[in-house]
């Protein structure tokens, strides 16, 4: 007797009434199997009671949980399943009561491909203070922060040393600020986000590969993935009647450069501290140039053009769409870099290298994925499992191990 066999479950309608099809849920299905098999198996041995052991109800259990995600999956996009031929319909495993919780990606049209070399005072009105306190340990928020009865005079005088550092490197161009972004045609299929070569969205450019929460949730609230907010190349409700939706994804790199040969020049003299200043200060400017950056390829795509936001909105991230990067919490593999790196020509275009970890340099750096969707927001996939982790590495075409050796911090079961 095989240890384990594979079955293919064909939807079976349990009613259809008042024009709602009602199939039976896999629960029911499993426990109909389980009962089934059970009944044969004392049959063929001429035995009665129970057959299945704990371990082979573990067993069933995971396999139930499998077949749960499998159809979730098949249920999203058919088409990249398998399950469906190219251009037909696939009714019956169109749900729109789940589909409606996801977000419907919205299309526009941005125009825009620019290296950047910008004048480092144009950045100091896009500097985010907060987090520069942060790195001599004051916490509070800027400029609140000043009032504060414990650390608001070390804070003023801190500040007061960076605005004095700040007015020489702006003066004597002691850092360079240097980054480029650009538009691509995109469209997702499945949680993969497809580029095209140009807007007849025949050849395929590349893929950025995301991953998708999985964890219990509320009934109507969903398990986010960024290839949600790109429009799907095909319609789920009709491939045939709809065309492929035109959306754009958009990605940046910045940098400034300079820094630590300024920091090193500091520190022969003996003065540590400026040393430490200059690279604070290389930080909030190039998180500045990725804010302003983020703000032109707003108006470039056309929904920027009229904001009317202030420096407190901007910090406060109040406009549509986000920027995620590789290795942060919705994107949490590093190897996106090289895929973004690669298109942008970052090295050539912004003087930023990848080191073999994908860590950035110069380090006073910032990368990352232009959303529009109105819907967009930030989340953390969190906790996978081991089915994800196979379909990823299989989708990059990659081992196992790899993908489990680089998400590890993520792995919901022992690796």
């Amino acid at each position: 007797m095989p240890d384990h066999v594979h079955i293919l479950i064909e939807p079976r309608v349990r009613r259809d009434v008042s024009h709602a099809t009602e199939f039976y849920s896999l629960t029911e299905i499993l426990h109909t199997i389980k009962s089934f098999t059970a009944h044969k198996i004392n049959e063929a041995e001429e035995k009665s009671g129970p057959v299945w052991g704990r371990e082979s109800f573990d067993r069933l259990i995971r396999s139930e949980s499998d077949l749960q995600e499998k159809f979730a999956y098949i249920t999203r996009n058919p088409w990249d399943a398998g399950v469906a031929p190219p251009g037909e319909d696939y009714p019956w495993v169109w749900c729109p009561a789940k589909e409606a919780s996801r977000p419907a990606a919205e299309t526009s049209t941005p125009a825009a491909r620019a290296p950047q070399t910008l004048a480092l005072r144009t950045l100091v009105d896009y500097i985010d203070w907060s987090p520069f306190f942060h790195v001599w340990e004051l916490r509070g928020r800027y400029p609140a922060i000043f009032d504060d009865p414990i650390v608001g005079e070390q804070a003023r005088e801190l500040f007061d040393d960076a605005q004095e550092l700040l007015e020489q490197i702006a003066a004597k161009n002691l850092l360079v600020a240097r980054g480029v972004y650009a538009f691509w045609p995109a469209n997702s299929v499945g949680d993969d986000v497809d580029l095209y070569v140009d807007k007849k969205r025949t050849e395929k450019l590349s893929t950025f590969y995301f991953l998708r929460q999985q964890m219990l949730k509320p009934a109507g609230q969903f398990n986010y993935c960024l290839a949600d907010y790109i429009a799907p190349a095909s319609n789920p409700q009709s491939a045939i009647r709809n065309p492929q939706s035109k959306d754009y994804l958009g990605g940046f790199a910045v940098s400034i450069h300079g820094a630590d040969e300024l920091a090193k020049k500091f520190t022969a003299a003996h003065d540590d501290y400026s040393a430490i200043l200059a690279k604070a200060l290389a930080d909030r400017l190039a998180e500045a140039f990725a804010e302003y950056l983020h703000k032109q390829a707003r108006i470039a795509w056309g929904f920027g053009r009229d904001e009317q936001l202030s420096h407190v909105d901007l910090i406060r991230e109040k406009y549509r769409g986000i920027r995620p990067a590789a290795g942060y919490p919705a994107c949490p593999d590093h190897v996106e870099k090289r895929t973004l790196f690669d298109l942008l020509n970052a090295e050539k275009n912004a003087g930023i290298t990848l080191t073999e970890s994908f860590a950035m340099h110069p380090g006073a750096s910032v990368s990352g994925l232009y959303f529009s969707h109105p819907d967009a927001k930030y989340f953390g996939v969190g906790q996978i499992a081991r089915d994800q982790v196979i379909d990823y590495a299989t989708r990059r075409d990659e081992s196992i191990s790899e993908v489990e050796k680089r998400l590890a911090p993520n792995l919901g079961y022992e690796g």
